[in-house]
């Protein structure tokens, strides 16, 4: 078919890829005068005019994604019963060849890879449009390395296909499809992730997760077998990474990121904090050892090599500078704590007896209690709660002790008698007034 010229517009220069759907051409647009890719279907997809038309409407709102990571489609046409898209034309490789020839590849190529394929198909997944077909094949990378995801249109035609058809072609890659699709079931954005787990998991190790005799074989590894650890076949992927892939790759849809955007978020989140996280760390410095002398001495002995006055007479002597000391902070030591006395004493001559109260009792706590923590020093007799002995050199007033003295009481008597006296003046004074 190379050199046939489409709809008398797109010349066929050379092809430049195949698969079970579809071959796909180098060509010339000559009425635009730029280099595209067309993407001619098989014509036993072409025979049924059901499918034809789905495909037709799928490729017209696919080409409305408008995406730095998704390959634009230019063009929809027919000619000579052969349906073609004309797509931009990818001067690089498809990511299946590098990971056959690169892999495992470094960890923060396959990061970089993963955020800008999830990033191309969560801006599919907003506008509605499911993939279901995303493998490596499908993932074309430029010289510069920027992803450039392909085929949408025909994998959007293969969702509404009638089960025969869908199993003609769906079967094609069965490596990479979801345990639903596997099922028969139809694919969501959630099985969209769980085929981004498989390509992250192949560009890390080299091979695919499960694998099988036929397609039966695989599609049961999907619904059943265990998701394998991608540690296990390379140590040096970081656990939170493989614990990504892990949750991706998750039999339930309900346990996987719902969306491409959530996984790419959590990718970028990964790369922003991992700088520490690389596949070959460089290797530590070596802990400088401790100096080995023979005789301790030798350090203290004068060099045998002349000064540097002497070496060349002709530099001046420079005097040694020392550096100004750091001023010294005055250190303050904390105050001691009072002594906390370990028994009480007192220095009366004799044990105090208790100080008695108007209703007749000892003190028993409330104020009359010793005082708790540190005591201070107190006058001799004096306790830590008053005055508790007796003072060495005068005995307690008789007030302490609740009596009354003899002159108390002759005092009180003149008062008494002098007021009594004064009563009859007080009286003659009244009468001669009045």
């Amino acid at each position: 078919m190379s050199s046939e010229v489409l709809n008398g517009r797109y010349r066929l220069l050379q092809q430049i890829g195949s698969g079970g759907m579809a071959v796909i051409y180098k060509a010339h647009d000559m009425l635009l005068g730029r280099t595209v890719a067309v993407k001619v279907l098989r014509s036993s997809l072409t025979k049924d005019p059901a499918f034809a038309a789905r495909f037709k409407n799928e490729a017209r709102s696919v080409a409305n994604l408008q995406h730095q990571h998704i390959v634009t489609v230019y063009d929809f046409g027919t000619a000579n019963e052969i349906q073609f898209l004309v797509m931009e034309f990818i001067d690089g490789n498809d990511l299946k060849k590098i990971i056959k020839a690169e892999a495992p590849l470094a960890l923060d190529r396959v990061l970089e890879f993963s955020i800008q394929l999830c990033a191309g198909i969560g801006f599919a997944h907003r506008a509605g449009i499911v993939h279901a077909d995303i493998k490596p094949q499908n993932v074309l990378v430029t010289r510069d390395d920027t992803v450039k995801l392909t085929d949408f249109g025909i994998a959007q035609a293969l969702h509404t296909a009638q089960s025969g058809e869908r199993q003609a072609v769906v079967w094609g890659s069965p490596h990479y499809f979801s345990p639903e699709q596997a099922r028969g079931e139809r694919p969501t954005t959630a099985s969209d992730v769980y085929s981004i787990g498989i390509v992250m998991y192949e560009m890390l190790t080299g091979s695919t997760p499960f694998t099988g005799k036929d397609q039966r074989e695989l599609a049961l590894a999907h619904l059943q077998a265990p998701v394998p650890n991608v540690v296990d076949l390379n140590p040096n992927v970081p656990i939170p990474l493989a614990q990504i892939i892990m949750k991706t790759m998750n039999k339930d849809p309900l346990q996987r990121y719902r969306m491409a955007d959530l996984l790419g978020n959590v990718l970028k989140s990964l790369k922003d904090r991992g700088a520490a996280y690389t596949i070959t760390p460089p290797p530590m410095a070596p802990a400088p050892s401790a100096p080995t002398m023979q005789n301790p001495a030798a350090q203290y002995a004068p060099s045998s090599r002349p000064p540097a006055w002497q070496q060349n007479p002709s530099v001046p002597v420079q005097p040694p500078t020392m550096p100004n000391p750091a001023p010294q902070q005055p250190q303050y030591m904390p105050r001691p704590a009072d002594p906390v006395p370990t028994q009480r004493m007192d220095l009366a001559p004799h044990a105090p007896s208790p100080v008695p109260t108007p209703y007749g009792a000892p003190m028993q706590g409330g104020y009359g209690a010793p005082m708790a923590g540190p005591s201070r020093q107190m006058p001799p007799g004096m306790g830590p709660s008053g005055y508790t002995g007796s003072y060495p050199s005068q005995q307690m007033p008789p007030q302490a002790r609740g009596g009354l003295d003899i002159p108390t009481v002759v005092l009180a008597v003149l008062a008494f008698m002098s007021v009594a006296c004064l009563i009859p003046l007080y009286l003659a004074v009244f009468q001669a007034r009045f």
